[in-house]
């Protein structure tokens, strides 16, 4: 099993190139699966039902969430009826949607994917650990077939993430991060077979500040005055992992940053 995991879509730019690009990503990379984050992917804060409907449609079979994914109001309404679009599962209980999805591909094993978020430097939320062992246990009970295990990690913090990481190890094939939207160069294989990325970088405006226009963010920076952010222009940078993973065993085989540059 091949997956191949984009970070973060970051607004128009992000969600265009990925939706022309993708069958050539799949190509490219062989992956029998694509997943990314898209919590940024409308407007470069939050998403759209339309916005997600788009990025489903054009191909990829999996989106994960985040901090900003509760900005547009049609978005719980759409979660709750979509289970291919995840978010964080350490949101308080009795919110819209869910934290983890099992994808059940023809000629493909099962994948669950969960989505949790960090609370370093975010929002208080409950404890991300806590979490991950419920749901673990949850798949242990429900999905006993599920032996491929991915977690998206949406979290400010590294050491956070390089802290569930090792907690976690040998009890999901994959962990990676997304967020911050700066792809990390520490792809690796942890001790007991969990494959570890502290995040994916994002897709979006490769000449920008995270994927925002430059010049309002110099101006904050310079003056610490309020300023209106909007999503840059210009040649968009595709970043993600690609993972591959032992069908029967579930544990990782291999994992490495990937990265492209389009117009």
């Amino acid at each position: 099993m091949r997956i191949l995991f984009l970070g973060d879509i970051v607004g128009r730019p992000g969600r265009t190139a990925v939706k022309k690009h993708l069958a050539e990503l799949r190509a490219e990379t062989g992956a029998d699966l694509l997943f990314a984050n898209a919590e940024n992917a409308s407007g470069g804060l939050g998403l759209s039902a339309e916005g997600a409907k788009e990025l489903l449609n054009a191909g990829l079979d999996l989106l994960t969430g985040g901090n900003h994914i509760w900005k547009f109001k049609d978005m719980p309404s759409y979660m709750a009826r979509e289970q291919r679009l995840i978010r964080p599962a350490n949101f308080p209980p009795g919110l819209p949607g869910r934290g983890v999805h099992v994808v059940r591909k023809e000629g493909l094993p099962p994948v669950a994917v969960l989505n949790l978020m960090g609370r370093t430097y975010m929002t208080a939320i409950d404890c991300p650990f806590r979490a991950a062992d419920a749901l673990l246990t949850q798949l242990d009970a429900e999905e006993p077939d599920v032996k491929i295990r991915l977690i998206d990690f949406h979290a400010e913090a590294t050491s956070e993430k390089c802290g569930l990481g090792w907690y976690v190890d040998g009890r999901v094939s994959a962990l990676v991060g997304t967020h911050t939207h700066i792809q990390t160069n520490d792809a690796r294989l942890l001790h007991k077979g969990t494959a570890f990325m502290t995040d994916l970088g994002m897709c979006g405006p490769l000449d920008s500040c995270l994927g925002m226009s430059v010049a309002p963010i110099l101006r904050k920076f310079l003056t610490a005055a309020p300023e209106r952010f909007a999503v840059a222009d210009g040649p968009v940078a595709l970043n993600g992992a690609v993972i591959d993973i032992n069908d029967e065993t579930g544990r990782a085989e291999a994992i490495s940053a990937w990265r492209r540059n389009v117009d």
